[in-house]
């Protein structure tokens, strides 16, 4: 299998949840108290079958209204047209944003993604729906109708080789996935591990929904991933997008 990060770049978010860009000559003790420096950073992984996105960024566009994600995947060499499985961890606006886009000759959101499926945690969407500071459901809304969702819930299997596990954690209803193909288990814990630093230092982060459930979860994946040989896909890692155990 073939792993691609899509990084959008650095950010800081603080208790507002905005998310400011970040370049090399700020300084993060000039942002607001409490801010967070992290990457947003989706996932393209190339399996015989399919080509799968895991989670879709912030949803940002360029001047001309080109989605940043969809330039990020053509300059990876593949198409947009061509994902066929769109998985989200969580619909949080940092990991949502990209799951529609703006139609230039209208006012209206469309599916950015079309010829994909779209894997959503049933509970997780209809809480996306209602708002809240976490949420834009502006963002979600065109997907209500769109007969390529697919709403799951619990823990089972997409295609019979991606797992899925409802986790809790960060969100009521996270879920991480395990794409388990060609010899090689690649592992997306979204956002209960955002980062390869979390998985070895324990701690209860304040922002997650239960902290204390989602540090259990890590030291868990860290210890099962290294008897396993899991490959960990880190979207908000700014050193290592990838981590491959030995």
């Amino acid at each position: 299998m073939q792993i691609i990060p899509l990084s959008e770049g650095r950010f800081t978010v603080d208790a507002t949840k905005q998310f400011i860009p970040f370049v090399d000559t700020d300084q993060l003790n000039e942002r607001t108290k409490g801010s967070l420096l992290v990457e947003i950073q989706p996932f393209v992984v190339i399996t015989k079958n399919d080509i799968i996105l895991l989670d879709t960024g912030l949803g940002f566009t360029d001047a001309y209204g080109n989605l940043q994600l969809h330039k990020n995947l053509i300059n990876a060499g593949i198409n947009p047209l061509d994902i066929t499985l769109v998985l989200m961890s969580h619909l949080h606006k940092d990991h949502a944003g990209g799951l529609t886009q703006q139609d230039r000759f209208s006012s209206q959101r469309k599916i950015s993604f079309p010829h994909a499926q779209y894997v959503i945690h049933k509970q997780e969407f209809a809480t996306a729906l209602s708002g809240g500071a976490s949420y834009i459901p502006d963002y979600i809304l065109p997907l209500q109708d769109w007969e390529q969702l697919t709403l799951i819930e619990g823990n089972g299997y997409i295609k019979d080789y991606i797992r899925y596990e409802h986790t809790g954690g960060h969100s009521m209803w996270h879920q991480a996935f395990w794409i388990e193909a060609e010899d090689e288990i690649i592992f997306f814990g979204g956002d209960v591990a955002p980062q390869f630093v979390q998985l070895k230092n324990k701690f209860v982060a304040k922002y997650d929904y239960d902290g204390k459930r989602a540090a259990a979860l890590r030291s868990e994946w860290w210890e099962k991933g290294n008897s396993e040989k899991w490959q960990y896909l880190f979207y908000h890692d700014i050193k290592t997008p990838i981590y491959k155990t030995a």
